[in-house]
């Protein structure tokens, strides 16, 4: 396998163009070492956070760098809005790898979302409502939260009323 010094992807041996397809750096270099670090997968510093604790529990250690810088927004937000790559060592790449997959880090190609059966079955529950009765409904709750709350208003004289004469 040959790697990006620079951005850390990996490469096929067979690779003919020797030019790193997302640096366009020139120098790719043949990996010789197990412990060499490699790019798994990018993400925010939500999803850096999420794949290196799943990595953790799996036993394989990760490393991150900065992928997009997007200056001071930390210092003025509060928020850090840069993307990050995860790095993991070439020898536990693959075991790596399914661990991203399984937690959705990495999406294969063709893969599709799969609903689950409670939200179908959720949306089967409800039928759609005609734009009269979707009024009527609209017209019969503002009616009910009105009359609630001048039931809260009236008790809540009541009870102060109620309370002012014990003390006179």
């Amino acid at each position: 396998m040959k790697y990006c010094p620079k951005c850390k992807k990996m490469y096929y041996d067979a690779y003919t163009n020797c030019t790193c397809a997302e640096c366009k750096n020139k120098a790719l270099k043949t990996i010789e070492d197990e412990t060499t670090s490699v790019y798994l997968c990018h993400g925010d510093v939500i999803e850096r956070d999420r794949v290196q604790a799943a990595l953790e529990d799996s036993g394989i250690p990760s490393v991150y760098a900065r992928h997009m810088v997007t200056g001071n927004s930390q210092i003025v937000t509060g928020m850090d809005f840069d993307m990050f790559d995860i790095l993991v060592p070439y020898e536990l790449y693959e075991k790596a790898y399914d661990v991203a997959v399984g937690i959705g880090a990495i999406k294969l190609e063709g893969e599709e979302i799969i609903e689950d059966d409670e939200s179908a079955q959720a949306d089967e529950e409800f039928e759609e409502m005609s734009n009269s009765k979707r009024t009527a409904v609209k017209i019969v709750t503002a009616i009910l939260f009105v009359v609630v709350l001048a039931l809260v208003i009236y008790s809540t004289d009541f009870i102060t009323a109620f309370i002012k004469s014990l003390f006179t």
